[in-house]
């Protein structure tokens, strides 16, 4: 079980984000690194529990009053592909934010993990006019000083944007959010959802993910704009020294035609539509490890809006959805196992089952799908990052699991999941789904899901 070794990559890691990827030695531009393997295909080894032995091992932990009176659940030998224990396993559950590791792997299906998100500057119909253009990148930032590290940044357009109008002074700001379309909040999202600061209209401009402030709160949610592509024009005014009341709303015009006369003929300087600056995301496959480590559900709405583009649908929660779930039958899964909504898990329309979630997990450990085993990567570890780095820390016997289960999490009121994989003491790899979606206090539910992973660490199960 060699490549079976759980690895998170520092930068991942609470603390490593500190430094700023841009930053280079002065000896030279340094070649983009290339994302650590974190998990190899799923090979072979170790000794297989079997599912009498998981059965007398966890079957006593399911029926924990915590976890209410729906308990699905299914966990699967990662390497054969065999259940080992199943519990309504075919039920359609509330997975809350675990509808995450769906948008992770339809999106790296459908983009593949190095594709980028583009944010364009171009001319406006006016002399001066600068129109900001959309490419829906949720982690655009400022100025480097922005809650993803390494993001495409505003004030570096702006400085593109001021060499490619040379003499022409810039008079005001566009913003073009055509890139999207529909209902900028989810069906099935609580009323408070914006209000908390647990998402914020998806719009396909915005920066920090429509933070008004660059920093994650793990519990209680970060305040957002109210208008997060008006903020994020406003916030590109100031870089190219305007003031935040010369921003409005509009769109691009289209790109001159080769036969269009050259702007050094025009009087007005640049021709209308002509491109004047543009910054790229780093690769999805960073992107997704974001979403999944912070549980970013403005992240998921976003990608899950280049799934359908790919597609040639709508960017819209309709399109977005109805694309993500046609990417699922694609990759051999089975489709009608998920009812969607939303691709963040916000919503209380969407259902799927445990074994669904076992079986991508599967197919993404397998090697049959390698842009699949990215999402790996971003996946919280136990009692060291994301959503997982104060968690199998109580009772005692939850701890056995830190380090050893690396997973997605997800909450909703009276809704409480977790899925991902771990290695047993025996070194065998397993996938697992636990959804109880009738949960009470939400604090015991988590203990009483982290006692049954962490169960299936410590047993050998056989």
């Amino acid at each position: 079980m060699a490549g079976l070794v759980l690895k998170v990559r520092p930068g991942l890691v609470d603390g490593g984000l500190a430094a700023d990827p841009a930053k280079t030695p002065s000896a030279g531009p340094a070649p983009e690194p290339t994302p650590t393997p974190v998990l190899a295909a799923a090979g072979i080894g170790g000794t297989a529990p079997t599912a009498q032995g998981v059965e007398t091992a966890i079957g006593p932990l399911v029926g924990a009053p915590a976890l209410g009176s729906r308990v699905n659940i299914s966990v699967v030998d990662a390497a054969t592909g065999d259940p080992l224990y199943e519990k309504n396993a075919d039920t359609k559950t509330t997975p809350a934010s675990t509808t995450k590791l769906l948008t992770a792997a339809t999106v790296l299906a459908a983009r593949g993990p190095a594709y980028r998100l583009s944010t364009r500057a171009v001319a406006g119909a006016q002399p001066g006019e600068v129109v900001l253009v959309g490419g829906g990148d949720p982690t655009l930032g400022v100025d480097g000083d922005d809650q993803f590290p390494g993001a495409a940044r505003l004030d570096k357009l702006a400085a593109q944007v001021k060499e490619a109008l040379g003499d022409q002074e810039p008079t005001r700001v566009l913003v073009d959010t055509s890139l999207f379309t529909g209902s900028e909040t989810g069906p099935g999202w609580d009323g408070d959802v914006v209000g908390s600061g647990q998402a914020a209209r998806i719009q396909p401009l915005m920066t920090n993910a429509g933070r008004v402030e660059p920093v994650h709160h793990e519990v209680g949610g970060d305040p957002r704009f109210a208008d997060p592509a008006l903020a994020a024009g406003r916030a590109f005014a100031k870089q190219l020294g305007l003031s935040t009341g010369s921003v409005r709303k509009g769109k691009a015009p289209a790109a001159p035609t080769s036969s269009a006369a050259p702007s050094s003929a025009r009087p007005e300087g640049v021709a209308p539509g002509s491109p004047l600056g543009e910054v790229q995301s780093p690769p999805l496959v960073q992107v997704i490890d974001w979403m999944l480590q912070q549980s970013d559900n403005v992240l998921a709405e976003a990608l899950a809006r280049q799934v359908a583009l790919a597609a040639g649908l709508p960017a819209s929660f309709d399109g977005a959805t109805k694309a993500m779930t046609a990417e699922l039958g694609e990759l051999g899964l089975p489709a009608d196992a998920a009812t969607l909504a939303d691709a963040s898990g916000l919503s209380r329309r969407n259902k799927i089952s445990p074994r669904l979630l076992t079986d991508l997990l599967t197919l993404a450990a397998s090697g049959k799908h390698p842009e699949l085993s990215s999402m790996f990567g971003g996946l919280p570890v136990a009692g060291w990052s994301g959503t997982l780095r104060t968690r199998f820390a109580t009772p005692a016997p939850n701890q056995i699991g830190q380090g050893l289960v690396r997973a997605k999490t997800g909450s909703l009121t009276g809704v409480n999941t977790i899925s991902g994989e771990l290695i047993t003491k025996d070194g065998r790899l397993l996938v697992f789904a636990i959804m109880a979606d009738a949960t009470g206090d939400s604090g015991a539910a988590r203990q009483a899901l982290d006692k049954i992973a962490a169960k299936l660490v410590t047993c050998g199960c056989q």
